[in-house]
């Protein structure tokens, strides 16, 4: 049995079956069904404008296709193989409904600057929604920091205690993170938002149409410049596939530091029943499987932008085949960067509950405040470097003794230096060693405050930067 053919009459015979299955993209390219409806909505009334098309033939093709739009949405219009891709299987169905004049939607105009234009309407709601996702996930970081200015923290270098911080200030690190994404995306946006619409199979066409007036119905910025380029540009979903991998970088930090401080070594979070699940055989487990998963994740996006870069770095102008190979991986990104977005806001917001006793023995039973013994000294007057192989020592001998630096005795301090007084026990304090590092950007209590305020709003913001 063969393939109907949906091509010229060049051909004598049609697919075979298989080929015709391997052929066709119906099956995930009805992905961008309402973006094409909208896209030959606004073909069709640039043709009528430009006297292409009569106003009559316009409004009968604009009808016909919101007719298939409502079909749509009912779950009454499903093409398959036969159809190929959306946009023959549109035509099909346009044809049906309105007859003969149908067949005049494709004037001036190929499915290499269709498919591209559908591509670009796709991702630009895409990018506006997931940027709310990214606001909705700042909120709840901001929420929760906001609840906790004067908690305290183990920060870490190397994965090594290093010096305590206000909790508000590590969750606004990843504010900042996404905020980075949320400005990255709107920057894509921008270059997403050009059309091809009438750059034709790759030369243009002979028609006198009008792609500015196209463009503006469609909300665009601007149309290609280059006919060859408008078919064949792809680097809009490269840049996008390359912020989706950031945000899932840090999606995946943070789910990385979840998981750590889930477990009983560390114990500074508990995760709720609505955001965990438990062993099929060990009964007293309670496993983080969100941000686990949300760490696996990250993987499939990455590989979908190593994908598409491959697949572009050898084509030949224009319009290639292989270019059918860019939608599946974009849309597979679309859809886990919102879920994982979605997955960590509820999971922040609902699922886990931070251990404010357990914080509070880890930054006491620690030397991260052996920093501030050196600064105590410099700032005394005495040499930092000297301070610093000082404190050194202390730390060494307190470590043999089986003592903290508060555990010190004043006469022990003074042995070490006569610089030291009775204030050094406040200096190191926990609450201290955070509340000091008032610089611009650090974690005292002071610069958190404003910090907080900055990303409230930010937050506030509507405009894509």
């Amino acid at each position: 049995m063969t393939q109907q053919q949906t091509w010229s009459q060049r051909f004598e015979s049609a697919l075979h079956p298989t080929i015709a299955r391997f052929n066709a993209s119906i099956h995930f390219d009805i992905e961008l069904i309402e973006y094409d409806l909208t896209g030959s909505v606004a073909h069709a009334k640039m043709l009528a404008k430009c006297g292409i098309i009569s106003s009559e033939e316009g409004e009968q093709l604009v009808t016909g296709l919101e007719q298939i739009r409502q079909e749509y949405r009912q779950g009454n219009f499903n093409p398959g193989v036969d159809s190929e891709d959306v946009h023959f299987a549109v035509e099909h169905r346009l044809v049906e409904i309105v007859g003969d004049v149908g067949k005049k939607l494709h004037t001036g105009r190929s499915r290499n600057d269709q498919v591209g234009t559908d591509t670009r309407l796709y991702l630009r709601a895409q990018i506006q929604q997931i940027q709310s996702l990214i606001r909705e996930f700042q909120t709840v970081l901001v929420d929760i920091a906001e609840q906790n200015v004067e908690t305290l923290i183990p920060g870490y270098t190397h994965l090594q205690r290093a010096q305590p911080l206000s909790l508000a200030h590590h969750l606004l690190a990843y504010f900042q993170m996404t905020q980075r994404d949320w400005e990255r995306l709107g920057d894509v946006y921008r270059r997403v938002n050009i059309s091809p619409l009438g750059c034709g199979a790759l030369a243009g066409t002979t028609f006198p149409i009008d792609r500015h007036y196209s463009a503006q119905l469609l909300h665009f910025d601007k149309v290609y410049d280059n006919s060859l380029d408008g078919v064949s540009d792809r680097d809009f979903a490269i840049e996008f596939l390359s912020a989706a991998s950031l945000i899932m970088v840090h999606l995946s930090r943070l789910s990385e530091e979840v998981i750590l401080w889930s477990s009983e070594e560390f114990g500074f979070v508990t995760l709720k029943d609505s955001c965990a699940t438990g062993s099929s055989i060990m009964p007293q487990k309670k496993n983080p499987d969100v941000p686990e998963l949300v760490r696996g994740k990250t993987g499939r996006v990455f590989g979908h932008l190593q994908a598409m870069l491959v697949m572009m770095k050898g084509l030949p102008l224009a319009y290639n085949k292989d270019l059918q190979e860019d939608k599946e991986g974009l849309f597979d990104a679309v859809n886990t960067v919102k879920a994982c977005l979605a997955a960590m806001t509820i999971l922040l917001r609902e699922g886990l509950e931070f251990c404010d006793r357990r914080l509070a023995t880890a930054v006491a039973s620690d030397f991260s405040n052996a920093t501030d013994v050196a600064d105590y000294l410099a700032a005394r007057g005495v040499p930092f470097r000297e301070a610093y192989n000082l404190v050194g020592k202390v730390v060494k001998t307190s470590i043999a003794a089986g003592k903290l630096l508060k555990d010190l005795s004043l006469s022990e301090w003074k042995e070490l230096h006569p610089k030291f007084e009775n204030d050094i026990y406040e200096a190191i304090s926990p609450r201290q060693v955070v509340a000091a590092r008032n610089s611009y950007g650090g974690t005292g209590f002071e610069q958190v405050t404003k910090a907080l305020q900055a990303a409230r709003d930010q937050i506030k913001s509507v405009n894509r930067e």
